[in-house]
């Protein structure tokens, strides 16, 4: 395992990148573990099914992303994505102002 410091990390962040690509990259801040920088494409330890989907319904929870976008980025189908989010208690359609003014739209267009 490749081990590098926050100063370094900062100096030159595109050699932990590298590095990652071959294997995990330990972040120390002082001399206290800080972070692991793990390459989502490195097959030698499954982490793109492993953390793909982790991340992308964070960043759709987050707002960041998009459903489709973040569907594209977990790796997984449509309905598998939707289920992984549902399985995480992530609502699918989250509720604002302009989801409450749609549905009195709804209903007034429907009582016609």
């Amino acid at each position: 395992m490749f081990a590098t410091n926050v100063r370094n990390l900062k100096k030159n962040p595109s050699l932990a990148l590298r590095q990652a690509e071959q294997e995990p990259v330990l972040v120390l801040k002082g001399d206290q573990p800080n972070a692991l920088i793990i390459h989502l494409d490195a097959s030698n330890m499954g982490s793109e099914q492993l953390f793909r989907p982790a991340i992308a319904a964070s960043l759709y929870k987050d707002k960041t992303l998009s459903l489709g976008a973040a569907t594209r980025l977990s790796g997984l189908s449509l309905s598998q994505f939707v289920e992984h989010l549902s399985s995480l208690g992530v609502d699918l359609v989250q509720v604002d102002e302009t989801t409450r003014q749609e549905t009195r739209n709804i209903g007034t267009w429907l009582a016609s």
